[in-house]
């Protein structure tokens, strides 16, 4: 009998793809059981983690505002006329192959010389839950990986997931808290390196998001440095990437697919994506010069590699590539660029909309201060860059000019997740109508607004039919992740 992929997939190391493939296809055999310490299962998933979070979600890109496809391209019906089906834009199979192997972890380390493993656990299946619900809203949770009991797991409340996501990092930092003299992680943990008092940020700050962005009640740590993500200390995998294309993708998984190979030739995601003319015009009316020459590189035929040129989402006439920019040179570093997981830009924003909203103390203007700050440095830029930016008169740029807060916030942490950050520029989006981004013009465009959601995939309604059954036909523009506005 066939089990679900999600069930039994053990450790993979999976390949993934631009946007010339939207959907993984696993080919692991049920019948060799996979043999692993936690060390090795440790920096594989994390691995994969990044490689998920930072390859598969341009068309949330494109459909934020930050990015739009080439004019060098014909038409795609299901990115600019929201054409899509349940085969395109899936991540379920690889979040929940990753998932596997992050709870195979929780169970090869349940000693407690391995309780710091089993926090990293946690947090990880934390973080690989929430982007399930944010792509599919219900999802199989509690069954999902109950092999010997259920085949066929049922899907449980996006709300629920969330609320005990919470649970579940709490239980980690306990793990952290309880158990200092566990053994290392060391290099095989490729995000902190075994720091376990970073993971404890991280963990805050993704617990702070999961609270923030599901209204739900948290135990939280005031605002400040020494509890979240910081100007310090982001996020973010670095197993020793290098300019090379062996099996696997040893070059940092964004370069990968939005840059060169490893002789410097342009990938297809690299000539596939633009700059979006919505954002490149928000940049300059505000005189952020500087951030779009990081995100969005020099037209080719300008000489003085001054200007930038976006394309407006959807126009069939658009300009070829040699006339519109790339992704820019603060964005696509080198081959050997960490892999994003979240930002210490992201983590100020959400410090301080959660302080606007009385979920956290401390100060608001200064956490969104600091957002704007981080967004510059991360891209090469300076601290005084920054503040010569955010000091400007204009509503949504400066604190004291801009009336609506909470729209001043998500437009500063929309602009900063530009490139590494689609997934969360759409979340939020659709969370708090922050920015007003149109639609594509595309006359065969569908529906009447932005798409709130993708399908379950196929591999679904084959394998799980009855559950997936019980949601209910899926509308793309009608059918809303629970926190959705």
């Amino acid at each position: 009998m066939k089990k679900y992929f999600y069930i039994m997939a053990g450790l993979v190391t999976i390949g993934l793809s631009g946007c010339k493939k939207d959907f993984l296809e696993l080919s692991v055999n049920p019948n060799t059981p996979s043999v692993t310490t936690p060390q090795f299962t440790l920096a594989g998933a994390l691995k994969v983690a990044s490689d998920i979070v930072n390859i598969n979600y341009p068309h949330y890109g494109v459909w934020a505002g930050q990015l739009s496809p080439s004019g060098n391209y014909v038409p795609s019906p299901q990115l600019q006329q929201y054409q899509f089906t349940t085969d395109n834009y899936q991540v379920f199979a690889p979040l929940y192959a990753n998932l596997t192997n992050f709870n195979t972890l929780e169970t090869i380390s349940a000693d407690a010389s391995f309780a710091k493993f089993r926090a990293i656990a946690k947090i990880m299946k934390a973080y690989d839950f929430e982007q399930l619900v944010d792509n599919y809203n219900n999802v199989p949770y509690t069954e999902a990986f109950n092999s010997s009991k259920t085949l066929f797991p049922k899907y449980d409340k996006g709300a629920d997931i969330y609320a005990d996501l919470i649970k579940q990092i709490d239980a980690a930092i306990a793990l952290i808290d309880g158990n200092a003299s566990a053994t290392s992680p060391d290099v095989s943990d490729i995000v902190f390196k075994g720091d376990m008092a970073k993971w404890k940020l991280f963990a805050n700050t993704l617990k702070l998001r999961l609270a923030v962005r599901g209204k739900l009640t948290a135990t939280l740590p005031a605002s400040g440095d020494a509890n979240y993500l910081n100007a310090s200390v982001k996020a973010a995998t670095q197993p020793g990437y290098a300019n090379s294309d062996a099996v696997g993708g040893q070059q940092s998984p964004f370069w990968r697919s939005f840059g060169f190979d490893q002789n410097g030739n342009p990938t297809g995601n690299n000539a596939y994506y633009r700059a979006n003319a919505y954002e490149l015009g928000i940049l300059t009316a505000t005189n952020d010069t500087l951030r779009a020459r990081a995100f969005y590189a020099a037209i080719a035929n300008d000489p003085k590699k001054i200007k930038r040129v976006g394309i407006i989402f959807g126009d069939d006439s658009a300009v070829p590539n040699a006339g519109t920019s790339a992704i820019g040179p603060g964005l696509l570093k080198s081959a050997t660029q960490d892999g994003i997981l979240m930002s210490s830009a992201e983590s100020y924003f959400l410090q301080a909309e959660a302080v606007v909203n009385g979920t956290i103390t401390g100060n608001a203007q200064t956490l969104y201060e600091s957002g704007i700050t981080a967004s510059f440095v991360a891209l090469g830029l300076s601290a005084d860059d920054a503040k010569t930016y955010y000091n400007q008169p204009i509503a949504n740029v400066s604190w004291a000019a801009s009336t609506n807060k909470l729209q001043a916030i998500i437009t500063q942490k929309w602009i900063s997740l530009t490139g590494y950050g689609s997934l969360e520029a759409y979340n939020e989006i659709r969370r708090t109508g922050y920015p007003a981004v149109p639609r594509s013009i595309d006359s065969k465009a569908i529906g009447t607004g932005l798409p709130t959601r993708v399908f379950y995939p196929t591999s679904e309604y084959q394998q799980n039919a009855d559950n997936v059954g019980k949601e209910g036909t899926i509308d793309p523009f009608k059918s809303k992740i629970f926190w959705a506005k």
